[in-house]
């Protein structure tokens, strides 16, 4: 059982602090939760409202502590509802503005290291790497993967959820006791000289809308095995190969494949609006009718298998589009899931996630690998620093994620896109990676490892608002069964944020500069995914907001915060419904004094 602390302010006081006054200032914070198609655009106001005078404030708290709840404990229990942490008690006072007739005092101006939080309606999106994955895409039209638009889609894609067998961290796992024994078989099973690894651009797709036309397709091998026809086919549907590795071959004489040069030929068809995922094999179009051997879909939001035995685009009845070397991941340095791995021969079993085995020659030899075998470059493996990017994304994917067994081939090989965007030597160097530099690891099954139950929680809190160079208590909670690591890191914006402790949830953080700072608290406890939320810091100065009369108008005037400024007003206070006035880069506005709209406010754009 682990200790819960908790933060002496907080215990003293658990009511909400002004919820009146919060209701009314919704565009403090308003949850923009990275992206979310339905959340208001990012505020990092401060809002200066006229008010009546005002007795009571709220500030930030001085101390760091860590927020970790048990199962069944009072904290656990209290995370399934969204709450606001009461903070210090402190002080400040405003004349109040409100226009009747010629009384005009001072706008209530929210002063320098006063926090302001609201509790958040709509959960981040990241990823299992701890990537924040930003909006929802939309897909309109169907878009080709060796495109800029749809590295923009896939790279905002959760491929397959958080705990499946291609997201799993096997860095930590045990080696198999016969490893050794393997990794000898899959080495003598190849010829002399192609016992190293090789990356084959093989494996393409296309993203498709949801409501792309469904269109027959004949299984002519194994349809009894395969997800009924009709697919969404596009017209641009690309096949295995293609552009990278055949010639001068336009699309359309690839997919009728006018040469006869036949081969695997498989094909990919991605709706990220649905997550249905289409895979097949020996796929052709002959006149305007299309044929493949199989075909099966996937769920990307789901870990549920083929059925039993039943195969898929590829031989061990595996997604193809879950272990194929996308060009945006090894872009961005990291391949973020388990790659695609084919062997020269594998035994008459399949591991977790396989499904289907292809033994050729039939063998149940313990040392020959499973369909599903999860193989690990050795942390020993130094990765040369002179190495591309795209190599070095690769082989980090190896170590963390590893490689799943999913075919036979000549070769020990990887799947890579074939986008004709990576440079001739993007890969060159893997050529040099011998076989025994692998090792073969532990695999886990459907209820085990990050699967298990009991996987960690993490909410960072509200997303906030604090003038520079003052002290902010965060408001993360975490909630585990199993020991875990907390840790705080800044992952967007200046690099003057300074944690206190980043090892406590409600630790005490600093910026030494205005601006936008997201900050990302992760729950590690070693089995399972990493858990992760992050909230959005502004540091900015206070906005001051006065107004004067000038005659038969309203002299309005503010210092704070940064351009563009919104001006807004309301008839009552507090409100929830604020109207547009203007917008200025300006620091002072005139108005004709109007008794119908006597509360005012100034927002800020993030500096």
């Amino acid at each position: 059982m682990q200790e819960i602390t908790t933060c002496p302010e907080m215990e003293a006081s658990r009511i909400r602090p002004f919820p009146k006054m919060l209701h009314g200032l919704k565009g403090v914070s308003a949850r923009r939760r990275f992206g979310h198609p339905k959340a208001p655009a990012p505020r990092p106001d401060f809002m200066s409202h006229m008010r009546h005078r005002i007795g009571t404030s709220f500030g930030s708290v001085g101390h760091g502590t860590s927020n970790v709840a048990q199962p069944g404990s009072e904290k656990h229990n209290r995370t399934t509802s969204h709450r606001q942490i009461p903070m210090r008690r402190g002080t400040f006072s405003s004349s109040m503005t409100h226009f009747r007739s010629r009384s005009f005092g001072r706008m209530l101006a929210l002063g320098a290291g006063i926090a302001l939080g609201l509790a958040s309606t709509i959960a981040e999106r990241i990823n299992h790497e701890g990537r924040i994955l930003g909006p929802e895409p939309t897909v309109t039209s169907p878009v080709l993967f060796n495109t800029p638009e749809a590295d923009a889609i896939v790279s905002a894609l959760q491929i397959f959820p958080r705990d499946s067998a291609w997201n799993e961290d096997i860095s930590r796992s045990s080696v198999l006791a016969n490893s050794d024994a393997m990794i000898a078989k899959i080495t003598s099973e190849l010829s002399s000289s192609r016992r190293t690894l090789r990356a084959f651009y093989e494996m393409n797709f296309v993203l498709v809308p949801d409501n792309q036309p469904l269109v027959p397709i004949d299984f002519f091998n194994y349809a009894d095995e395969s997800d009924p026809s009709p697919y969404p086919i596009p017209a641009n549907l690309p096949i295995e190969t293609w552009p990278r590795e055949t010639g001068v071959l336009t699309l359309d004489e690839w997919q009728r494949d006018v040469n006869d040069e036949g081969g695997d030929r498989h094909s990919i068809i991605v709706q990220p609006g649905t997550g249905g995922v289409w895979e097949t094999w020996l796929t052709k179009r002959i006149g305007n009718q299309w044929e493949a051997s199989n075909g099966a879909k996937f769920d990307l939001g789901s870990n549920a298998l083929r059925p039993v035995g039943w195969t898929s685009g590829d031989a061990a009845g595996l997604s193809m589009f879950a272990g194929m070397v996308r060009y945006d991941e090894c872009e961005r340095g990291m391949v973020e899931h388990a790659i695609r791995i084919i062997v020269k021969h594998t035994r008459r079993e399949y591991l977790y996630p396989a499904n289907h085995h292809a033994s050729m020659p039939s063998t149940t030899d313990p040392d020959v690998p499973a369909m599903g075998q999860r193989l690990r470059l050795k942390s020993s493996f130094v990765i040369p620093d002179h190495w591309t990017t795209h190599e070095k994304a690769v082989l980090k994917a190896l170590k963390k994620y590893g490689a799943i067994v999913a075919d036979n081939g000549n070769f020990l090989s990887i799947s890579v896109a074939p986008d004709d965007r990576f440079p001739e030597d993007a890969f060159a160097h893997l050529s040099s990676i011998g076989v025994g530099e692998f090792e073969v690891i532990q695999s886990t099954g459907p209820t085990e490892g990050p699967r298990s139950p009991g996987a960690p929680t993490a909410h960072a809190g509200p997303d906030l608002t604090v003038a520079p160079n003052q002290p902010l208590q965060l408001q993360g909670f975490v909630a585990a069964t199993l020991p875990t690591t907390i840790e705080w890191r800044s992952y967007a914006g200046d690099t003057t944020v300074q944690f206190a402790d980043a090892t406590k949830t409600n630790t005490v953080v600093s910026f030494g500069a205005p601006g936008s700072h997201t900050l990302m608290l992760s729950a590690d406890d070693g089995l399972h995914a990493v858990a992760y939320d992050a909230v959005i810091v502004q540091a900015t100065d206070a906005i001051q907001l006065r107004a004067i009369r000038a005659g038969t108008n309203i002299q309005l005037n503010w210092s704070g915060g940064s351009a563009p400024f919104e001006l807004e007003s309301t008839l009552a206070f507090p409100t929830s419904s604020w109207d547009p006035v203007l917008t200025t880069d300006a620091r002072e506005v005139s108005l004709p004094a109007a008794h119908d709209r006597p509360f005012f406010r100034v927002r800020a754009a993030t500096p």
